[in-house]
Parts: C-alpha cells; sequence; structure tokens
C-alpha cells in the first residue's frame, strides 16, 4: 500500500488509557490466571506500585474497580481478598441496575415477566422429573409456612418467592437457583401489588397445592400447565 492510499484510510486515533485501567487489566489477570486463588489477599498496596511503577492512587482506583465487579472483597483496615464468584454474586452485581431499569420502563418488566414465565415452565418439568419425597416435603412445609401468614404482606411474599426459588432447586443446578433468585428478587417491588386483591392470596396457595401435587405424581405435562396457569393469572397482577 503507498503511503497516499495510507493517508487516505480513515483515521485510528490511538486512545491513551489511565493508569488505574492498566492496573485493573493485570490485577484481573492475576486473578483469572489463578496466580491468586479464591480467599487469597492481595498484595499490599506498596508491593503493587513496587510492581506496576505506579502511584497509589491509580492502585485504589483500580482496586475499587474489582471490587465493583465483585472479584474482591475491601474491608476498612484489612487486606482486601480475593472472592469466590458464583452464579449467585454475579447476578448481585447487577441487581440495583436491574431494577433502575425495571422502574424506567414498562417494556423491560413486561419482558421480564414473560422471560420468567418461560424460565419456570421449564424448572416444572425438570422438577416433576427429579422431585424426591424430601423436595415434596419442604414444598408443602413452605406452602404451610405461606398459609400461615396470610394478612402479613412481607412473610407471605418472601414465602412465595422461597416456594418457586425451591422449584428450581430440584434441578441441582446452582445456575439456574441464581436465576430464580434474581429474577424474583427484581419483581418484589411490584409483587405486593397482588395483595391488595381481596382474596387472591387464597388462590396463590390453591394455585401452589395443584402444582405440588402435580410435582408429586411426576406429571410432566401437568406440572408445567399448573404453573402456567398461576403465572398467567399473577402476572397481571404486577403492578409498576
Amino acid at each position: 500500500m503507498s503511503q497516499r492510499d495510507l493517508m487516505s484510510q480513515p483515521i485510528e486515533q490511538i486512545v491513551r488509557r489511565k493508569l488505574s485501567d492498566e492496573v485493573f487489566d493485570r490485577l484481573e489477570r492475576m486473578i483469572t490466571s489463578g496466580e491468586l486463588q479464591p480467599g487469597d489477599e492481595m498484595p499490599s498496596e506498596r508491593v503493587l506500585m513496587e510492581r506496576f511503577g505506579v502511584g497509589r492512587p491509580a492502585i485504589r482506583e483500580a482496586m475499587q474497580s474489582l471490587a465493583n465487579k465483585g472479584l474482591v472483597n475491601i474491608s476498612h483496615g484489612e487486606r482486601a481478598k480475593v472472592l469466590k464468584l458464583t452464579a449467585k454474586s454475579i447476578f448481585q452485581q447487577v441487581d440495583l441496575t436491574a431494577k433502575i431499569m425495571l422502574s424506567q420502563s414498562t417494556d423491560s418488566l413486561e419482558q421480564l415477566k414473560s422471560a420468567r414465565i418461560f424460565f419456570e415452565r421449564g424448572m416444572a418439568r425438570e422438577a416433576a422429573q427429579r422431585a424426591s419425597a424430601n423436595d415434596i416435603s419442604d414444598l408443602r412445609k413452605i406452602i404451610e409456612r405461606q398459609r400461615n401468614s396470610l394478612g402479613r404482606a412481607e412473610e407471605f411474599i418472601n414465602a412465595d418467592m422461597g416456594f418457586h426459588t425451591r422449584i428450581a432447586q430440584i434441578s441441582g443446578n446452582p445456575i439456574y437457583v441464581a436465576v430464580s433468585e434474581a429474577m424474583l428478587a427484581w419483581l418484589k417491588e411490584y409483587h405486593t401489588e397482588m395483595l391488595i386483591w381481596t382474596g387472591k392470596e387464597k388462590f396463590t396457595l390453591a394455585e401452589h397445592e395443584e402444582i405440588v401435587n402435580r410435582l408429586e405424581a411426576n406429571d410432566v405435562d401437568g406440572s408445567e400447565m399448573a404453573i402456567l396457569k398461576h403465572l398467567e393469572r399473577s402476572s397481571a397482577l404486577y403492578a409498576k
């Protein structure tokens, strides 16, 4: 390519990165490469300053970025420690952002409700094939706890969330459980509206009983239909 051809190409500006961004990349690489393991203390600021040839502000800013992404835990007066990443901890990192998005967009709320129904139909089918006597017993105990909390909105909703999360746990897959917990937590802001509809709590209890009966019978299609009926009814009660 001639010099004239090179000069005719679009400008590709080189962006100078902040020192803290470079430090963050190197610290992140120390964690992802296994040089630092979950539970390990991060090197001291002085050690990192000498290793990377940068000042304390760049180290502290990079360390805070690691904390914001859930990679390390920073406690006052102690050395930062590498955290063990789990599906649950990853979802917790976006918890606040997700709630803000839902509060600002009716479309996002409707999409989340739809995604939850799709997800829980699959969980019901999986649970119907795998549910043990202990799983069924736990679900019935949650329903009883929910029945005993009638009139106490917070307790009723917590038991409701526990019921659906317990179904996800039957899969034995922690990612499914984390997805279930995250979606329920994001919807909780709107779930309380269900309780101002007189008598609707009793519909919820009856539907939960039917879901458990279908799971206990290992009725795959029946379990899916029972949870679909339940969620489509309750979904309409989520209010913005």
